[in-house]
């Protein structure tokens, strides 16, 4: 089976939960500028392509998994990490990183948190925008590579990464939390909800989904505390590759 169909279509294989009750080592990744492992890095860069094309943000140059790839096509055991899902620029996170390219008042001078960040390109979008600090929060160490990698695409100063399961470690406040495409999993999807519903009446946070409509999103009790800001038609290749589907939302929480 090709790697792409291996993994890509769903995002429940390796998810956030089962990562944290499995004994998945969690690190933290906060100084992401000077802890690029230089084999690691190599084997990224050899086995991923900038691109900036076939999302809805044409402004953001991204290191992805595309076809012209080799783990696009790969057997997807042979990929010696976790699986990739900071490779793709998932649906969810493309319509968040447009709104606030498109609504740069959201987050200028405002601290932001990016829960999954994944690729890194929603936290890039803010940091572009004006955001005056960001955290990025991914639980696989390599996303923080990632993410470094493409802010430095970006002509962006690296900002600090946190690779610990935030969901189980105190924080400070920030003024915005942003989350796309992390309701793929109905457990996970509780966690996330109860953990934002008590973050946001601690801090009185802004919190922004992002979500292609996927069932355990469209079907989660959460739905009835969100306001749909903006809806965004996707471009042809991100349809193709997720599995049909033509839109991405992006919500306003209010518990």
């Amino acid at each position: 089976m090709a790697f792409r169909l291996g993994w890509k279509t769903s995002r429940s294989h390796w998810s956030f939960l089962q990562a944290v009750s499995s004994g998945f080592p969690l690190i933290s990744w906060r100084t992401a500028g000077s802890c690029l492992d230089p084999e690691m890095k190599a084997y990224l860069e050899e086995n991923t392509e900038v691109t900036s094309s076939g999302s809805l943000t044409p402004e953001i140059q991204l290191r992805l998994l595309t076809p012209r790839c080799k783990f696009w096509w790969e057997r997807a055991e042979l990929w010696p990490y976790s699986d990739p899902y900071w490779a793709i620029y998932w649906p969810g996170g493309q319509a968040l990183s447009r709104y606030l390219l498109d609504n740069p008042d959201v987050v200028r001078g405002k601290s932001v948190l990016d829960l999954g960040s994944g690729c890194g390109a929603t936290a890039i979008a803010a940091k572009m925008s004006g955001a005056s600090k960001i955290l990025a929060n991914d639980i696989d160490p390599i996303a923080g590579m990632a993410i470094t990698l493409n802010c430095k695409l970006n002509g962006l100063n690296p900002f600090p990464v946190l690779t610990k399961n935030i969901l189980s470690t105190k924080q400070g406040k920030f003024d915005l939390i942003v989350l796309g495409d992390m309701f793929y999993d109905e457990d996970l999807a509780d966690s996330l909800h109860l953990w934002l519903e008590n973050y946001f009446w601690t801090y009185r946070t802004r919190v922004l989904i992002g979500d292609p409509g996927r069932p355990q999103f469209s079907g989660h009790s959460i739905r009835h505390q969100l306001h749909k800001l903006e809806e965004y038609t996707l471009p042809e290749p991100t349809q193709q590759d997720n599995s049909g589907l033509t839109t991405s939302a992006v919500w306003d929480f209010h518990p």
